[in-house]
């Protein structure tokens, strides 16, 4: 038996072992479907004939495939640990942009964990090509061609009967991988990616020309999808009552606002975004749900900003990140943005930790704002401030002051650490509130504020210690004519566009509208834009 076989042998045994290390616990290997077992096999085995032809060293190239294993083990844990979700393979994306962000990704895997790894792994290379023989060097190279051969048919014959026979999915990944083990997971959902989206699915208040009177006046329309936004006092009482006072003030006078269900926990903001743009849910979104934006990259679908565009509107995207961040740079156009605004118009000294803050994205829709009164303007802002990984802020002196008094003993707990920088954020997100209003009301023309939450901050170790949140977000629609206090209606994030279209359609035909001088001391109108200078 030559070399090549037997530490192919040894791959796949290892390979199989390895797979009682993943989290959620997978099936046994002799309890799972047979073509899932094929599967695994022949993408170890092209891996390791792979590796092989470029190492030529059979030892070695096991050893490398192993160590690759173990690396997408260690991802799925770290994503399964912080976002309750597998690794996908979606997520191999991730790896290249973990070189192009390292601030977003590395800290979540570990840094030291990172270095020591590398660290090994750059030993381990130079150890195996100083004690393990040249593969050629005793093997004739007749047989080494005909091993590479027969070891890559091995391969693809595996593969070809094993997807031949792999059991459909249920598109949920915890499920999916426990049932079908990590590699025949990975391909199964590789292969549905293939599939176009429905353009069918489509909302039909996203689809239809819309239609409105020709005297009707576009209102200035803001949009804000908030870095990890969410109110947690509904969550835990140990945070502050009077936490968020312009939030509470705003949606008193709002128009609707409540609970948001969100596709997303602690990241993976993309997928909120599509949903609220597309107006589509999960279902209708199929496979592209985790990833939707590579797959409106290509197929752009019926969306809020051409419905904006199409009414009219000047439509500007303002996110203080490099556009081309999930894909943005190419999907947000398609969609319907005329003018992307991203990191390149912000300055270093803008930033409120590690990221721009919420404080400069309302200067610049304030700019905005003031530019535009010759015509309607419709401006999406995706903060940054909030984003984590918050272990590697420090919190304030005015930590403790957050928290409501009967807890104020968490602020020295290193567990509660994470929440006391969140909550320093998350009040600079509510001072972003009561500006932007402020901002809509100075404006010529009648405004609305449409902001919500894109998902839960990650804070395991406070989550540890408080218990998790249900996962829901917090949203609300304000204007600034005068209007009924509105009542919570809890909706989802993909009937939210559609929500603030009526709102936008109302507004607009609304014959009673007056100027901002003649209402700005309406009763309708929340107090605090009487009373509080401008």
């Amino acid at each position: 038996m030559s070399m090549a076989l037997i530490a192919l042998l040894a791959g796949w045994l290892a390979s199989l072992l390895l797979e009682r290390l993943v989290r959620p616990v997978i099936v046994p290997v002799w309890h799972r479907p047979p073509a899932t077992l094929l599967v695994h096999l022949g993408a170890w085995s092209l891996a390791f004939t792979a590796l092989l032809v470029v190492l030529q060293r059979p030892w070695f190239a096991a050893s490398f495939a192993t160590c690759l294993h173990l690396v997408l083990i260690q991802s799925n844990h770290v994503k399964w640990k912080t976002l309750k979700e597998p690794f996908l393979v979606q997520d191999f994306d991730y790896f290249i942009d973990m070189l192009k962000y390292p601030r977003l990704y590395l800290p979540f895997f570990g840094i030291g964990l990172a270095v020591t790894a590398s660290l090994a792994g750059g030993m381990a290379i130079l150890l195996f090509f100083w004690l393990e023989p040249w593969w050629l060097g005793y093997t004739p190279p007749l047989q080494a061609l005909s091993s590479v051969v027969g070891l890559t048919l091995l391969a693809l014959s595996l593969l070809t009967l094993g997807l031949r026979r792999l059991p459909s999915v249920d598109l949920d990944p915890a499920s999916d991988l426990a049932r079908l083990g990590m590699f025949a997971f990975f391909f199964a959902y590789a292969r549905l990616a293939r599939r176009p989206l429905e353009p069918q699915a489509s909302p039909s208040l996203l689809k239809a020309t819309p239609r409105l009177p020709e005297d009707a006046r576009l209102p200035n329309v803001v949009v804000v999808q908030s870095e990890s936004f969410f109110d947690p006092r509904r969550w835990s009482e140990a945070v502050a009552p009077d936490l968020l006072p312009a939030w509470d003030r705003t949606r008193v006078g709002s128009l609707c606002h409540g609970r948001l269900g969100v596709p997303a926990w602690g990241a993976n903001t993309v997928r909120t975004e599509a949903a609220f743009l597309t107006g589509l849910d999960e279902t209708d979104f199929g496979i592209h749900r985790f990833s939707p934006y590579r797959a409106l990259a290509k197929q752009p679908l019926p969306s809020l900003l051409n419905v904006m565009k199409k009414l009219g509107y000047r439509t500007v995207a303002v996110h203080p990140y490099p556009a081309g961040f999930y894909l943005r740079d190419r999907v947000l156009p398609r969609l319907g943005v005329d003018h992307f605004i991203d990191i390149e118009a912000f300055d270093v000294s803008e930033r409120d930790g590690q990221y721009i803050g919420d404080a400069a994205l309302s200067q610049r829709v304030a700019n905005l704002l003031k530019l535009a009164d010759d015509e309607p303007i419709f401006i999406f802002v995706i903060t940054m401030e909030n984003h984590g990984p918050l272990h590697l802020e420090r919190a304030d002196a005015g930590a403790a002051e957050r928290l409501s008094p009967s807890h104020r003993l968490l602020a020295t707990q290193p567990a509660c650490h994470d929440l006391l920088v969140y909550l320093r954020h998350l009040q600079n997100a509510d001072a972003m509130v009561d500006t932007l209003c402020q901002r809509l009301v100075e404006a010529e023309r009648p405004g609305l504020l449409c902001w919500y939450g894109d998902h839960v901050p990650i804070m395991d170790a406070t989550y540890r210690h408080l218990g998790e949140p249900d996962g829901s977000t917090d949203y609300l629609i304000w204007s600034t004519q005068p209007n009924a206090p509105a009542t919570q209606q809890d909706l989802r994030i993909e009937a939210l566009a559609e929500r603030l279209l009526q709102e936008v359609h109302r507004l607009a035909t609304d014959q009673q509208n007056e100027s901002r001088a003649d209402t700005a001391h309406s009763p309708g109108r929340p107090q605090y834009f009487c009373t509080q200078e401008q």
